[in-house]
């Protein structure tokens, strides 16, 4: 079985070891054709809160961790915040 993986954006780190990350996802509509975006929030683990706002990042799907937190975060792919 292949390992879920997902690319998203930071959009909250004011949790202890755990970030909310938006991951989009772009399709066209069935019958109408146009592109549809629909956005889907993970809660996911970030052990050493290494995370910011607005970082790009890499998850993957892991065991449950908590009551909502089954991802964690394999690598920040790029961080506006730190230059």
């Amino acid at each position: 079985m292949a390992v879920k993986e997902r690319l998203g954006l930071v959009v909250s780190d004011k949790m202890e070891k755990t970030v909310v990350v938006a991951v989009e996802n772009r399709a066209p509509h069935p019958k109408y054709g146009k592109i549809v975006v629909k956005t889907r929030r993970y809660k996911v683990h970030d052990e050493e809160n290494r995370c910011q706002t607005g970082d790009r990042v890499r998850i993957q799907e892991t065991r449950p961790l908590s009551r909502t937190k089954r991802w964690t975060i394999t690598e920040i792919v790029s961080s506006p915040n730190r230059g």
